[in-house]
């Protein structure tokens, strides 16, 4: 059985997470070094080690889009110094992952990878991965971004003025962009001679991709942002999902070009726009339906209440009014007074189980019994119609819109000053010997 891209990609993206777990499954013969150390941890120089070489393993068929070892490996090592703190931060602030919530996740990624467990365990120990240290790795990303949602939660609110004010002036935008994304982090209260410091790496990373360096390739050697080594690729993300500023420039290239660098809040930016593609009018089928529900209760068995829906069922079918017996027998205590009338509504509106019996159920019929966590229903379709929802998709989009760039703007925040407060000495050749000192 052959290993497809996605879980490819998930193993990539484990294994630079979580430092000890790849420590253990590629083990070395020779006395470990600290590469680092922060607050009352360490990173091991077999740590690093391996998980290199697991990026170099996973860009074996384009080894070109690499850069050198020594880079390569200050770059996954600012990325394994980040993760520990985030974990470390998790533990502290009482954030836990139960042993459910990963049978769950692992569920979740076999079925993406269209497997059952079993597959799926065959295949990541034949990368020679252990499943127990897969488990740990699945546990500890979980963990962070756990502890994103905390973090976000207690710092974002939108209100339904900003929501206005994004649609007045040109924001319910729908269209979406496919983009690349290489950031030079300036650090938290940066001084003159660093930002003059990283605006030359940024206009030297500028120089190098005008020269013809693959942009992939330039993200992978110089970005600072956490999906540097995924190739600063962003993937598809909503026009009004983006920093305005990204949103901006984006709408002034062409497909395949990539901008000048540009100044942020949080260091300089160079993107590229892969592609663009336009947003699509949100039309939604809608029912208008009755149904009769008889709940069970302690008196009234499962059993017995399917019996009376399949004994009501045949009455009307017979011939008697439909909404007369609703009023009498149906424990929907908001439509029963109605007939059973539940108005008009999306065919999920109600739930799965009512979604079913409509779409399976002709206009003018009477649905078969079915079961839902309310208890047993019949339902009548009675019309159906086509409404045009995108004002309230846009007002949807708009929300979460801005929910998500206020999000990745607070954790950036979050993390470079998580950084700051942290103790972290790069014992790496060639680097700063100490990238952070905070008592």
């Amino acid at each position: 059985m052959r290993m497809n891209k996605l879980l490819a990609s998930l193993i990539l993206l484990f294994v630079v997470g979580t430092p000890v777990a790849v420590a253990q499954m590629m083990p070395t013969e020779k006395l470990d070094g600290i590469v680092a150390v922060l607050d009352e941890d360490v990173i091991l120089r077999s740590e690093l080690d391996a998980q290199v070489n697991a990026i170099v393993t996973q860009y074996a068929s384009n080894p070109q889009q690499l850069p050198p070892r020594a880079e390569l490996e200050h770059q996954v090592l600012e990325r394994m110094i980040m993760t520990k703190l985030q974990i470390a931060r998790a533990d502290s602030t009482g954030v836990k992952i139960s042993d459910a919530e990963v049978d769950q996740t692992l569920q979740q990624i076999a079925q993406q990878n269209r497997m059952q467990i079993p597959q799926l365990r065959e295949a990541i120990e034949r990368q020679g991965m252990s499943w127990e240290q897969f488990r740990t790795n699945v546990r500890e990303e979980s963990l962070t971004r756990t502890l994103r949602q905390r973090v976000v939660q207690s710092r974002v609110q939108v209100s339904d003025t900003e929501i206005d004010l994004m649609l007045k002036n040109g924001g319910g935008n729908r269209d979406e962009l496919h983009l690349g994304h290489i950031q030079v982090t300036l650090p938290e209260g940066a001084n003159s001679e660093q930002i003059a410091a990283a605006q030359a790496k940024a206009d030297e990373v500028d120089r190098q991709i005008q020269g013809g360096m693959d942009f992939a390739a330039a993200a992978i050697r110089y970005s600072d942002a956490q999906n540097a080594l995924d190739g600063g690729d962003l993937g598809w993300r909503g026009y009004n999902e983006l920093p305005t500023a990204f949103s901006e420039i984006a709408d002034k290239l062409a497909a395949g070009e990539v901008s000048r660098p540009m100044r942020g809040p949080n260091g300089f930016h160079i993107i590229k726009l892969i592609e663009k593609r336009a947003g699509k009018t949100e039309l939604v089928t809608e029912y208008h339906a009755r149904h009769i529900l008889v709940r069970p209760t302690e008196v009234v068995s499962l059993e017995q209440a399917e019996k009376t829906v399949s004994e009501l069922r045949a009455r009307i079918v017979a011939g008697e009014d439909f909404a007369k017996l609703a009023k009498q027998y149906s424990n929907d205590t908001n439509t029963a007074n109605l007939g059973g009338d539940l108005g008009w509504f999306a065919q999920n509106g109600y739930g799965s189980d009512v979604a079913r019996a409509l779409s399976s159920t002709a206009t003018g019929q009477i649905s078969e019994p079915f079961k839902s966590d309310a208890g047993w229903h019949i339902i009548e379709p009675l019309e159906t119609r086509t409404s045009d929802k995108t004002v309230e998709a846009e007002r949807d989009k708009a929300r979460q819109t801005l929910g998500t760039r206020k999000a990745e703007e607070e954790y950036s925040s979050f993390l470079r000053q998580l950084r700051a407060e942290s103790y972290i000495e790069i014992r790496l050749p060639g680097a700063a010997g100490a990238a952070g000192n905070a008592g």
